[in-house]
């Protein structure tokens, strides 16, 4: 096996004090980073992925604001890649298939913000593209959200949405999981 780690969208604007802040966004950087603490150690393939917002209106995720910056717990070294996407898909008018490709990757490890949104879409499409995933649940981040006078507490919109991708789009885990079968020569 040839593991990609796939990190959607972990900048400044989600954090406390950003423009768009996700309940448990520090928590989620955390778990990514020691995620790829470890594909960096084993000199595994890592993609950053960096959304820039270009829909007029923005109000997050803007070209030459701090909040765009990915955070600093997953801070990219020289020679890691870093894609820059316009739209909640990461394959949609980006060069990441490509990549992918090129890298020879054959599954994805995937974490990121939004669960509901740029995850989501994203893991769908790299399922669509034949990628078999692993979404680490407690690497990812969402926020509340309101439906029809209905507010939907962050915690079960994170939830729904990994329930949702589970078990065929990716296979979900949490962080220690993955770890331990990482450490049990399972890729």
């Amino acid at each position: 096996m040839n593991p990609l780690l796939l990190l959607i969208d972990i900048q400044a604007d989600y954090f406390p004090g950003g423009a768009m802040e996700l309940q448990g966004s520090p928590e989620a950087s955390v778990n990514a980073k020691r995620i790829l603490e470890l594909f960096r150690r084993s000199e595994r393939p890592v993609v950053h992925i960096q959304h820039v917002s270009t829909r007029p209106g923005a109000t997050f995720l803007r070209s030459g604001t701090p909040g765009v910056e990915i955070h600093e717990n997953v801070k990219p070294l020289a020679d890691e890649i870093v894609i820059t996407k316009h739209f909640p898909n990461s394959f949609r008018e980006t060069p990441l298939l490509d990549q992918l490709k090129s890298a020879a990757a054959d599954k994805l490890v995937i974490c990121g913000m939004m669960t509901h949104m740029c995850v989501d879409s994203t893991v769908r499409a790299a399922f669509d593209h034949g990628f078999p995933n692993v979404l680490i649940a407690d690497a990812c981040a969402t926020r509340s959200l309101v439906y029809d006078s209905v507010s939907v507490p962050a915690e079960q919109v994170h939830t729904a949405f990994i329930a949702a991708l589970s078990p065929l789009f990716a296979k979900a885990m949490r962080t220690e999981d993955y770890i331990a079968a990482v450490d049990g020569g399972e890729w």
